[in-house]
């Protein structure tokens, strides 16, 4: 079946305001006519006893207060800054801007707002203004966090009449231990809807997120990415490990690839022999022969990816050194990622493992159990 043809500005303008009276009027009801975050968030306000004529008045946090808010965002704001330029060149002929949050939706940086752009531009391109859900409603800067997913919202999707006037699209921002740490926001006032906007925001956040990898100190980078997809910068992921194996840093792409926890905090804290299926020196062994020389993993799924291993250093910098493992490889971790991987060919069969190996069933299971790390 051939997809539907897009609804005219008149057509949308009509489902837009259908939804609201079936939302916004009988508090709880949803609609079929919106998204459904939309509705989530259009209830929200309505619990919080807003009314959509409530006027809205974009407030700036204390001088005192944004300052602290940019210096404990820097490395965000300094990961940004390129990405942010590029976008203001990007959108620079649509009067549509780029702003970027912290986690609280408070105005951290903004780039290119249009000259002699309307007030309701300028209310909202403020370092310090507060545009979270809780102070303007619906928009797509409290969607995004809320939902932490790429949106995109138009005109009267926004909750209050005063915000009716704006479109914007909007990405949640992943730090490298794969909490929420912000987001990036394109926004218009009084402009023609333009919904493939999302896809540049999200794509932008992934590269702001990638930056954001490449910030931390590590002693190994290795690059990922599926056989046959190497060279795709934007689609490849990031893992970075200390001295000892454990995974320090690592991008969203890396982290789906893999199929671990969303976020690297303690107790979540992974090490290189829980992700790939051999000894996990061996990607060091790969980084001295050559910076940059592909290799292909296992993972314990039985899955395999391409690996790029890179020494630390400035990523880029063929000047860099590139620096001898820490350790060599541990006895004890080579025999247990060794049956492991027997394990994993025997599908899970401990007793045909042990046979393999030559060994028996409980020197199997004390490895399994106590591990090497």
């Amino acid at each position: 079946m051939l997809p539907s043809a897009p609804a005219s500005l008149p057509e949308r303008a009509a489902l837009i305001a259908q939804a609201r009276r079936d939302v916004i009027e009988h508090a709880g009801a949803t609609s079929s006519r919106i998204q459904p975050w939309i509705t989530r968030s259009w209830q929200r306000c309505l619990s919080a006893g807003r009314r959509p004529q409530q006027r809205v008045s974009f407030d700036a946090v204390s001088a005192r207060h944004a300052h602290r808010m940019v210096e404990q965002s820097r490395s965000l704001v300094a990961a940004a800054q390129p990405v942010l330029d590029r976008l203001a060149r990007a959108i620079a002929d649509t009067r549509y801007f780029a702003i970027l949050t912290d986690a609280r939706g408070i105005v951290i940086d903004v780039r290119g707002v249009p000259v002699n752009a309307e007030r309701p531009a300028i209310d909202i391109a403020r370092v310090g203004i507060d545009l979270s859900e809780h102070a303007v409603g619906t928009t797509a800067i409290g969607a995004a966090l809320a939902e932490l997913q790429p949106v995109w919202l138009h005109r009267g999707e926004h909750f209050f009449d005063d915000t009716s006037l704006y479109s914007c699209a909007g990405a949640p921002l992943f730090g490298p231990d794969g909490q929420c740490v912000g987001m990036l926001d394109l926004t218009g006032v009084n402009v023609v809807e333009r919904p493939e906007l999302k896809h540049l925001a999200a794509l932008s956040a992934r590269s702001i997120e990638n930056a954001l990898v490449l910030q931390q100190p590590h002693d190994l980078l290795v690059r990922l990415n599926w056989p046959g997809y190497g060279g795709n910068t934007e689609s490849e992921g990031l893992l970075c490990l200390d001295g000892d194996g454990h995974v320090t840093a690592s991008n969203a792409a890396a982290r789906e690839m893999v199929n671990q926890p969303a976020t690297l905090a303690p107790p979540a804290r992974l090490h290189a022999s829980d992700l790939f299926a051999l000894p996990w020196t061996l990607l060091w062994d790969a980084a001295r022969r050559a910076n940059g020389s592909v290799i292909e993993v296992p993972l314990w799924s039985g899955l395999r990816l391409q690996a790029r291993p890179q020494a630390g250093g400035v990523i880029g910098d063929a000047a860099a050194p590139a620096i001898e493992a820490p350790h060599r490889p541990r006895l004890r971790d080579v025999e247990t990622a060794l049956i492991r991987k027997a394990v994993d060919e025997a599908r899970g069969n401990v007793a045909e493992a042990a046979r393999v190996l030559g060994i028996s069933r409980a020197t199997v299971y004390r490895k399994l159990v106590h591990g090497t790390r």
